[in-house]
């Protein structure tokens, strides 16, 4: 659990000064064997199928699609965020037409990243992208709240024992209001943040990227291989990496 949160103080000041290399690993495992087959959507549109996958990320898109994108990321990043603002329209527009699929998996790098990650995850499949997606919208200014504590207040935070830490963090952001005006219940943000079965997936999701050579946030693979990218504009070096596997 400890690591979950991050080792020593916890160094919320530097929330935002970047988020590590976005490449640097080899071919990864996620080459997986075709799914079994899923009947196309009545209305054609991909983007609304959503699932779990085994690996424990959200998948949008036909599960046979010929291009497979996975996406290791941080709520907290400004790299995801800026990824979010540039590519949710035009990667759910290829998504939408069945021929790519799109896995985002949580990758914890910040004290603020298991709340909130648990938070995004609580509602299942269905509605996990858009929110995902409002999380960044809203980035700067729950990071912002986060940032502005007072020094006596990080320590106190800082004290608390881990589980205690997820909830205060949370709160301390403004996150449980932003999840109630969408409709989740504090008692239901009580119960997700308290998950500790969910908190051990979000382990494992990073520990499998940690294994498949992901050393900062977002990485992304394509068909299983790791994809070298700048921090900087990430969706135009992507877009024709995903257009060449697409055949484009």
């Amino acid at each position: 659990m400890k690591a979950l949160i991050g080792t020593g103080a916890l160094a919320l000041a530097l929330l935002l000064t970047g988020c590590g290399d976005n490449g640097g690993g080899n071919a990864s495992g996620n080459s997986a064997a075709p799914a079994a087959a899923v009947a196309p959507p009545a209305n054609g549109d991909w983007t609304q199928t959503v699932v779990e996958t085994p690996e424990g990320g959200f998948r949008m898109g036909n599960p046979n699609a010929q291009v497979k994108l996975v996406e290791y990321a941080s709520l907290t990043c400004p790299h995801c965020g800026e990824f979010s603002e540039e590519a949710s329209e035009p990667l759910t527009n290829m998504v939408k037409t069945g021929q790519v699929s799109w896995e985002f998996r949580h990758y914890m790098l910040f004290p603020t990243d298991p709340g909130m990650s648990l938070l995004s995850r609580c509602q299942g499949p269905g509605p996990f992208f858009a929110l995902t997606e409002q999380i960044y919208a809203d980035q700067k200014n729950w990071v912002g709240k986060v940032q502005a504590l007072p020094q006596d207040q990080l320590q106190q935070l800082q004290s608390l024992p881990p589980e205690q830490q997820v909830t205060a963090i949370v709160k301390s952001a403004g996150l449980d209001q932003f999840f109630r005006q969408r409709g989740m219940p504090q008692a239901k943000i009580d119960q997700c943040l308290a998950d500790q079965q969910g908190l051990q997936k979000l382990a494992g999701l990073t520990n499998l990227g940690n294994q498949e050579g992901v050393t900062g946030t977002p990485t992304f693979f394509i068909n299983g291989k790791i994809i070298e990218l700048a921090n900087s504009a990430i969706w135009p070096q992507l877009e024709p990496k995903l257009r060449a596997a697409m055949g484009q």
